[in-house]
């Protein structure tokens, strides 16, 4: 990620409150592929459009906030308020966005008629129940994941979006904010690698167990591994087979290494089925200190006719930076530098909201991707390593 001594100073500047804290509990010190504030500002002021949507943000719990943001500002939002129950979180987010009004409670967004789309990274399990009532004030709905934790959340939300017809959109960021996944899916449509017969999805994570909230280590309020961050992995394997229906074959969970917190899940695997293709998906959170980033993120893409792999964050003892894509076909190995790669989501779903489309991503998929990692989250076995 660019931008590494503004990345040192927020975090420096941050953890003087412990608030604070809980905002960087889901935004690791190091974070090549997560807009962080002071990024998201400089790339909002350099690429924003002019206002044509009028936005707010209810919930700061989670650090992703600040790229979700950054995504509408892009595509043309105008951020009018913000609502956090926790007073230090409100002020962390008014330094950055001094432009946004702080609401006196979230009612006060949810029944502004000129606001059309809230966004959200509240504590998880407060997420659905967010969205619908964001959905029932006639507003679209824009939330970080897991946007849903339990298949009866799942149910409520998808009867309510079918009521109100509203988007409920949940950013899967390491396709929507990653630059080099969407590279990836141009070339996979243009045809680069064949028909695709897999993916397989790695998603390490660092721990960094001192900036995490105790919400954090409790499955009632994230949801189970899978859920969380393997619903990032469901929605690559939907998007790239071109699945539009799909089963959990195996799943499995465990807490290997944290027994300190019981209810806590640090690794988690599944093989998923669907009528487009097959994938596998691997979490964990077990990233070592030693390496220079919260995660050594890939996803590798297999065709009839080639294969993509990406290497999203870093090059492990190769290229400097993130966001690299390596291809290869029946005639040659080729590497991308995705850098520079548009991402096209915030613009994508701004317009959505305005024209009543779905050109971000079909409300169908959205729902299914969480599905399949609610699925294999209720059906995994417990992995018990012998000691």
């Amino acid at each position: 990620m660019k931008g590494a001594p503004g990345r040192r100073k927020f975090i420096k500047d941050s953890v003087t409150t412990a608030a604070s804290m809980v905002m960087l509990s889901a935004l690791p010190k190091e974070a090549p592929g997560k807009v962080i504030p002071e990024e998201a500002a400089k790339k909002q002021q350099k690429n924003s459009k002019s206002p044509r949507l009028r936005f707010s943000v209810i919930g700061l719990n989670h650090g992703h906030i600040y790229g979700q943001v950054a995504a509408v500002l892009r595509g043309g939002g105008q951020l009018v308020s913000y609502y956090a129950k926790e007073p230090e979180l409100a002020a962390a987010f008014s330094k950055q966005h001094p432009q946004a009004k702080a609401a006196g409670s979230a009612r006060e967004i949810l029944e502004d008629n000129s606001i059309q789309l809230v966004l959200s990274a509240a504590i998880p399990e407060e997420r659905a129940p967010l969205g619908i009532e964001v959905m029932r004030h006639g507003k679209d709905y824009m939330v970080d994941k897991p946007g849903i934790i339990t298949l009866e959340q799942l149910a409520e939300v998808r009867r309510v979006q079918k009521e109100t017809q509203r988007i409920y959109s949940i950013m899967y960021s390491e396709r929507f904010d990653n630059a080099a996944t969407v590279k990836a899916g141009e070339l996979v449509k243009a045809g680069a690698i064949g028909q695709v017969i897999q993916t397989v999805g790695l998603g390490p994570h660092r721990m960094n167990v001192k900036s995490r909230p105790p919400w954090f280590f409790h499955r009632k309020h994230y949801g189970g591994i899978i859920c969380d961050i393997g619903s990032h992995q469901a929605d690559q394997f939907l998007f790239f087979t071109g699945s539009m229906q799909a089963d959990v074959v195996a799943a499995q969970v465990g807490n290997i290494h944290h027994q300190q917190y019981p209810d806590f899940e640090d690794f988690g695997d599944v093989i998923l089925r669907g009528n487009g293709g097959s994938g596998y998906i691997r979490v964990d959170w077990f990233t070592p200190d030693g390496l220079a980033t919260w995660g050594d993120g890939r996803l590798t893409i297999l065709g009839t006719d080639g294969f993509i792999e990406l290497r999203k964050y870093l090059d492990i003892g190769g290229k400097p930076g993130g966001n690299h894509l390596f291809l290869v076909d029946q005639k040659e190995t080729r590497y991308f530098d995705c850098s520079q790669q548009p991402l096209p989501y915030g613009e994508q779903l701004v317009d959505d909201v305005l024209n009543r489309t779905e050109t971000a991503m079909t409300q169908d998929h959205c729902f299914l991707a969480t599905e399949l990692a609610l699925q294999a989250q209720k059906q995994a076995q417990k992995i018990n390593l012998k000691k």
